[in-house]
């Protein structure tokens, strides 16, 4: 199965606390965003990673080249890259998607913080998952515009069935259908279909990721829930030592 990176913001409001890094090269706990999902996704078999990073720098890129070259912590890495901008994570997407087309693979953003066991499990469980896409999803919320995810349940042990995606937790959106809220944690499982409806949002001029899974929904697509009890996205300086401190606790 293949995995996937979407490393092309510009980390902007990092930058302006003084972080002089580029997003994906930041460390967390002596280890480099980018680095540490790589690591995880070849310990969960990964027959090919697809990362996609902008061109304002060229750090990110002579470092994926690095890998590419001399590996990971002495194993091959099974490393492809695209080096472009776009206007948004969705396009970033779209620019990779040719690559992803041929299966099932799971897709985060670089900056997503998740501990290892949880990743693992769902990594299995999307694998014998017969639904179009499993998205992370968790109770946790720290960002700072969530995007909240409806759910339905037919019972403890049944999947978690999505209902919709709303930015706001406004009790309108547990009406119809009756669902339970969630945050989306930044990690998707998909499949062919989802690249379809991926390049059906593109035609309708639509950016955002959030936007993508709405259009899931709305072209018909089966989505599951996934729960993990906290993921972290690394937007601020201080988002670097939570961070830190929650992967302490799973050692």
């Amino acid at each position: 199965m293949k995995f996937a990176i979407i490393a092309a913001g510009e980390g902007s409001r990092l930058a302006a606390e003084g972080v002089t890094l580029p997003k994906p090269l930041v460390e967390i706990g002596g280890e480099a965003m980018i680095d540490r999902l790589i690591r995880i996704f070849m310990q969960n078999d990964a027959d090919e990673i697809v990362v996609i990073c902008n061109d304002a720098t060229a750090q990110v890129s002579q470092h994926l080249l690095q890998l590419q070259r001399d590996g990971l912590q002495g194993r091959p890495v099974p490393l492809r890259f695209v080096v472009k901008s776009t206007p948004s994570s969705m396009h970033s997407f779209y620019e990779i998607s040719k690559y992803l087309n041929d299966g099932r693979f799971v897709l985060t953003t670089v900056d997503t913080i998740f501990r290892e066991q949880e990743f693992a499990d769902y990594v299995q469980h999307f694998r014998s998952c017969t639904a179009d896409g499993l998205m992370g999803v968790t109770s946790f919320v720290d960002d700072e515009k969530p995007l909240w995810v409806g759910v339905t349940s037919q019972g403890e042990g049944a999947p978690m069935e999505i209902t919709g995606f709303y930015d706001t937790d406004s009790p309108s959106t547990l009406h119809s259908p009756p669902s339970t809220l969630y945050v989306s944690a930044g990690i998707y499982g998909l499949g062919e279909n989802a690249i379809f409806a991926l390049h059906n949002c593109i035609a309708r001029s639509e950016h955002r990721m959030r936007n993508f899974q709405r259009g899931m929904l709305r072209d018909g697509l089966r989505l599951q829930a996934f729960p993990f009890t906290k993921v972290f996205d690394i937007d601020h300086a201080s988002d670097i030592s939570k961070a830190e401190t929650f992967l302490q606790h799973e050692q």
